[in-house]
């Protein structure tokens, strides 16, 4: 795992003996194989707060070589059959707002929702994927027993209003143009852009990665802060962006 570990993130990995301490006192450590090839693994430990305990997903990765192959979330599958049989109800995890293949994965396949943005997250961090920027981050929550996850509720963006506005600069890469916040109501669904190669922005423009970031976090707290939850990611063919998807999260079905 360790070998993998820094291959995918290209930092120091986590010291065995905390790993398997984890997995030995309520953690979850689950790996994907190809042959006898680890290629891909979660690893999750437990948590507690507020009275309630959960299971904390720290990681989740696949091998470069095997990525885009539903890797992922077969891993995150098997990650919650386990949990349920261990008596969660509740996993954790965080991922970048701005990374929309995370994204699609935690909300759109496996309905986790998020109403808790944090200012960054980790501080400075200096791996491949997270270099130079705010390490801001969701807090995801997946509520692995509830009717929302397993399929009794479903939410749409059909009349979501849309918070901002985007233009194609230099290369095509999309850059915020305008936003509107004003629109924020109580009771109306609303869509907001994103990026959909946020790598690709910070390796060609720097500054325009950190406009999205400044700007996002801008339009995430504040719904946050007005009682929305992030349910979705809507994919887009024809644009350079996605759609992030809020409701209000009193309307979830958690």
């Amino acid at each position: 795992m360790q070998v993998l570990e820094k291959k995918i993130w290209q930092m120091d990995p986590i010291p065995i003996h905390q790993t398997i301490t984890a997995h030995l006192n309520g953690g979850l450590l689950i790996g994907a194989f190809s042959e006898e090839e680890l290629i891909g693994y979660s690893y999750g430990f437990a948590g507690f707060s507020n009275g309630r305990t959960y299971l904390c997903s720290h990681m989740l990765g696949i091998h470069p070589d095997h990525q885009k192959k539903g890797i992922g979330e077969a891993l995150k599958e098997a990650q919650r059959k386990e949990a349920i049989r261990l008596g969660y109800e509740l996993l954790t995890w965080t991922f970048d707002p701005l990374e929309s293949v995370n994204a699609y994965l935690n909300m759109t396949k496996l309905k986790a929702v998020c109403s808790t943005y944090v200012v960054n997250c980790y501080g400075e961090m200096n791996d491949g994927l997270n270099k130079g920027l705010p390490s801001d981050r969701l807090k995801v929550e997946w509520w692995i027993q509830s009717p929302y996850v397993n399929g009794f509720q479903t939410l749409n963006e059909k009349s979501a209003i849309k918070l901002a506005d985007y233009e194609k600069i230099e290369k095509g890469l999309p850059k915020i143009s305008a936003l509107h916040l004003e629109k924020v109501e109580t009771t109306a669904n609303v869509i907001v852009p994103v990026p959909k190669n946020f790598q690709e922005i910070k390796t060609t423009n720097f500054a325009l990665a950190l406009d999205w970031r400044m700007k996002t976090r801008e339009i995430f707290t504040k719904l946050f802060n007005a009682g929305y939850a992030a349910v979705k990611l809507i994919k887009s063919d024809d644009e350079p962006v996605h759609y992030y998807l809020f409701v209000q999260r009193e309307f979830i079905h958690l």
